[in-house]
């Protein structure tokens, strides 16, 4: 059985990545960080590896995507409601972050994105149950 999911992403700047998901209110797990990576805890179950693009080059033979230009994923985070959505992107956009869209409201779902300092698309809904 699958516990946690780990996503790895890499940054131009490890430093100013971190500080910009502090300031979207995600804890910073010291104990699985270094000088090339760093730990975000978005719940118990979904962590964030930022990695330096050296120290992500080690985990693959592929290029790394340059996401200001090519989409390399949509990192899809569920909602406690349509105030959640909006605080996150208005912390987002606060820290530096950018976004390319409005909120939707589609009556099942309300959903709105950013775009991370590293052009990571994350995109944030709400649909109650």
């Amino acid at each position: 059985m699958i516990t946690q999911i780990y996503l790895n992403l890499p940054v131009a700047d490890l430093a100013k990545s971190l500080a910009f998901f502090n300031a979207l209110g995600f804890a910073h797990n010291p104990q699985m960080s270094n000088e090339a990576g760093a730990c975000i805890i978005i719940n118990d179950s979904i962590l964030v590896m930022l990695s330096t693009h050296d120290l992500f080059r080690t985990f693959t033979p592929k290029a790394i995507c340059d996401t200001h230009s090519a989409v390399e994923v949509l990192i899809s985070l569920k909602c406690a409601s349509r105030e959640a959505v909006d605080n996150l992107v208005a912390k987002a956009l606060a820290a530096g972050g950018s976004t390319y869209d409005e909120p939707e409201d589609l009556g099942f779902m309300y959903s709105h994105s950013f775009v991370d300092l590293d052009g990571h698309g994350w995109g944030l809904f709400y649909a109650p149950e």
